[in-house]
């Protein structure tokens, strides 16, 4: 599928800077609309692009947003307050953004254009890291990040012409960059701190680097007739991995990195789950970046940035 129209809520973001790239790449016309609330300028190198368009705006905004889908064959909505605590400092604007802003591109779009969300494996909970969570598997979110998510999904698959991706743990270098994702954070902590402290080390969960993410969501793209009114789990079929099975791959990368797994204790985060991907490998799309190459590629991504800076709250 060529020469299509993509809208793209939220484009400047950690996903969606890296979205537009593959997009672009594929010939599609990209319009981006963003609130630009971190400040980012992640989006500058598109400008000279005659398929790439932004719209600096709400995607709150009935009005505004009725015009930008009436040009859209595709809308990818990654517009969202992301993560836990960014949810837990703002409840009625992550409610307004994750989940009132799906319910309006909803509403307003025709059944001939294909919406593409992603949301998230958190749906999955707390459940045993010893049973893989398939698509089948319930929803049990135990965030108020989570909720929202589970619940614009359900929104959108009760209505036709929509594809969910319920994405793993996403890693890897972006131009508005995101040090709070557990791959980026431990490697982060290891070349800046040079130590770290885990609790519950074997908590366990899947990731999926952030190229692979948008990769898919293309593959959504080009194979919706067949995709269409599903969701799909989206990550790493070798990387469900325990919070110490990360840590120490890093550790073989960053020399004098010292470990202290705590048994006094406990994370704020009880998110603990294996997930199976295959409904997404038999639909054609595999994850193939690798943990141990994005580990490398954050290594020398953060060389170029001092601390402090990229975070989500």
């Amino acid at each position: 599928m060529k020469d299509i129209n993509v809208l793209v809520t939220g484009g400047a973001g950690y996903l969606g800077s890296v979205m537009c790239e593959h997009l672009l790449s594929e010939g599609h016309g990209v319009t981006v609309i963003d609130n630009l609330m971190f400040g980012q300028h992640s989006l500058f190198h598109f400008c000279a692009n005659k398929d790439f368009n932004f719209v600096y705006g709400d995607v709150r905004d009935k009005g505004l947003m009725a015009k930008l889908i009436k040009k859209a064959d595709v809308i990818i909505p990654l517009a969202a307050i992301v993560g836990a605590p960014a949810c837990e400092r703002d409840p009625q604007l992550a409610e307004s953004v994750n989940l009132g802003a799906v319910k309006l591109l909803n509403r307003l779009r025709s059944l001939q254009q294909l919406i593409v969300i992603p949301v998230t494996n958190s749906g999955y909970g707390t459940k045993s890291s010893e049973v893989y969570c398939t698509e089948e598997s319930p929803l049990e979110p135990i965030s108020l990040y989570g909720q929202t998510k589970v619940q614009a999904e359900e929104e959108l698959l009760s209505s036709e012409n929509a594809i969910s991706l319920r994405l793993a743990t996403v890693f890897g270098m972006s131009p508005r960059m995101r040090i709070d994702l557990l791959v980026n954070h431990f490697v982060y902590a290891a070349l800046n701190d040079g130590y770290m402290v885990i609790f519950e080390k074997d908590f366990k969960r899947n990731y999926v680097h952030i190229r692979d993410v948008a990769d898919g969501f293309l593959h959504c793209i080009k194979h919706s007739d067949q995709m269409a009114g599903q969701a799909y789990n989206l990550g790493l079929d070798d990387a469900n991995l325990s919070k110490e099975e990360l840590a120490l791959k890093i550790k073989e990368k960053i020399a004098g990195f010292y470990l202290h797994f705590s048994e006094i204790g406990t994370d704020p985060d009880k998110r603990n789950y294996i997930v199976s991907n295959k409904r997404l490998r038999e639909a054609g799309f595999v994850a193939k970046r690798s943990i141990d190459d994005g580990i490398s590629e954050l290594i020398k991504g953060y060389r170029m940035f001092g601390r402090n800076e990229f975070k989500n709250v």
